[in-house]
């Protein structure tokens, strides 16, 4: 057992996702694992900040799922999962939508939201009266034309909130997104017009306008899209957060432990790591840090964090080993925090 702590509050374990090597409940059990070598007592409480990962968050039982069959980016058959907490359906565009779903080459010009409408309405058909709607890792920059036109146009009155993780607004979603998407210089310039054209149709058909609405570009504008139409634009770290209770849970913890897999100046900006530091400063509760890998620079302003990089020695180490390493990394922090 390391360490000798005598406070009885646990310790919060509350990550975001380490893409590519651990969701983030398998962070948070890892981190939980380190702190209990301690002796100190754990709560678990996985975040995500409105990207991949939020249906996992916020629906993680069984019969919490659903799914329906969508049209996928490309325009094939997607069985697509959603869920319902509460009264609140947990939509995923990225499940409907994603870029993961496209097998070879992208077709940022082809690519369609339809799918991730069509979940949509999958959920308002089951009676859903409200739904958050996560908006990472999309295919797509249609603006939210097909998501759209698979509602006809109508949320329906629903309550619908678009959890955003960038501030990023309608026209400049082409520029911005499209060439993560496999756009060139020519097909961003296509889809920029396109935007400027759907943005100008929302002013006149809806009396809103997106341009400069932040996040309305997010997911190639399909929040700018869902906005025009009645939904609202939410960052998503915050909603996720608030949904699953942090600021209590915080409120009852004498020392938190967050992180994810790469840290970067927009770790501070609309992530998971940024809201829970700001939260934990605000109720003068310890904070650490447990990172895959950091930036250049992106730690100057952190007291206590660890990289798994620096425990294995390589990013290859570190991926290969990141649930021992993030262990390790959680009992070293907890034991002197």
């Amino acid at each position: 057992m390391l360490g000798c702590v005598t406070d009885a509050r646990p310790v919060l374990c509350c990550p975001d996702k380490f893409r590519g090597t651990l969701t983030a409940r398998e962070a948070a059990e890892a981190l939980a694992a380190g702190v209990a070598r301690t002796g100190r007592p754990a709560v678990r409480l996985p975040l995500a900040d409105g990207g991949e990962g939020t249906l996992d968050v916020l629906c993680p039982a069984a019969g919490d799922r659903r799914v329906s069959r969508v049209t996928g980016p490309l325009g094939g058959p997607v069985d697509a999962e959603w869920g319902i907490r509460g009264d609140t359906a947990v939509i995923e565009m990225a499940r409907a939508s994603g870029l993961a779903l496209v097998a070879g080459a992208n077709e940022p010009l082809r690519a369609t939201t339809s799918g991730t409408g069509e979940l949509l309405a999958a959920a308002l058909d089951a009676g859903a009266r409200r739904a958050i709607v996560a908006v990472g890792g999309s295919a797509t920059v249609d603006g939210g034309l097909g998501a759209l036109e698979a509602l006809a146009f109508d949320l329906r009155g629903a309550d619908v909130l678009v959890a955003c993780d960038v501030s990023t607004t309608f026209v400049e979603a082409a520029r911005v997104f499209g060439p993560q998407k496999g756009a060139d210089a020519a097909t961003v310039a296509e889809l920029e017009l396109r935007l400027v054209r759907l943005a100008e149709r929302f002013r006149e058909e809806r009396g809103v306008d997106v341009r400069d609405l932040p996040g309305s570009g997010a997911a190639g504008g399909l929040a700018g899209g869902l906005a025009a139409h009645g939904a609202r634009l939410v960052p998503g770290a915050a909603l996720v957060a608030e949904t699953v209770g942090l600021r209590s849970s915080l409120a009852a913890a004498s020392l938190v432990l967050t992180g994810e897999g790469r840290l970067d100046a927009t770790s501070f900006a609309g992530k998971v790591v940024g809201h829970v530091l700001r939260e934990a400063g605000t109720l003068a509760v310890a904070a650490g840090l447990v990172i895959g890998d950091a930036d250049p620079g992106a730690l100057q302003d952190v007291a206590a964090c660890i990289t798994l990089v620096e425990l294995a020695g390589s990013a290859a180490g570190a991926q290969r080993d990141a649930a021992r390493l993030a262990a390790e990394a959680a009992a070293s922090l907890a034991a002197r925090l």
